[in-house]
């Protein structure tokens, strides 16, 4: 586990960290999902039947600054609605980031259950772009935690933190 649920005054938030922006990017959705789920839930996963896909998010991008962190909002979004729309959970995936022709395309291959084998504790109405951040994190770098839940990180690597409202 890399994400940590983080403090926030109303909503909820989260922190994640890996060695890679295609990484990133499924921490920060396996964390939005271990949000929503009870604990019971959580332990269960595994006792249902997987299906695999490929879900594609892209937003328009200027190949000079790569918009990560926009790029996280759909692909956050996207999880979020295939889970309320298509009754797929996500439960795991490979992802891969690619800019072409002025667009930044996520491609995820995902494993998904049945959403309504799982149990959820809150619902998430919106993934917000209020203090998020999607950075590289330098070789040495540290990055440090004002909450105590969370804790602090040493470079190299990439983290986000990303607020959802509930």
């Amino acid at each position: 586990m890399s994400y940590w649920p983080r403090p926030t005054t109303a909503d909820i938030g989260l922190r994640a960290f890996s060695n890679s922006q295609n990484n990133l990017m499924m921490e920060a959705a396996l964390g939005m999902q271990s949000i929503l789920m009870n604990e019971e839930s959580n332990r269960k996963l595994n006792n249902h039947i997987r299906h695999n896909s490929q879900w594609n998010v892209s937003i328009d991008s200027d190949e000079s600054e790569m918009c990560y962190d926009l790029l996280l909002i759909n692909w956050l979004d996207e999880v979020l609605y295939r889970c309320e729309i298509h009754q797929q959970w996500l439960v795991d995936g490979q992802i891969i980031i690619e800019y072409c022709e002025g667009k930044l395309n996520l491609k995820a291959q995902v494993s998904w259950i049945d959403s309504k084998l799982v149990t959820r504790e809150i619902e998430i109405k919106a993934v917000t772009s209020h203090k998020l951040i999607f950075e590289k994190v330098s070789t040495g770098q540290e990055i440090s935690s004002e909450w105590l839940e969370v804790p602090s990180f040493q470079g190299p690597g990439w983290y986000c933190d990303v607020i959802f409202d509930i």
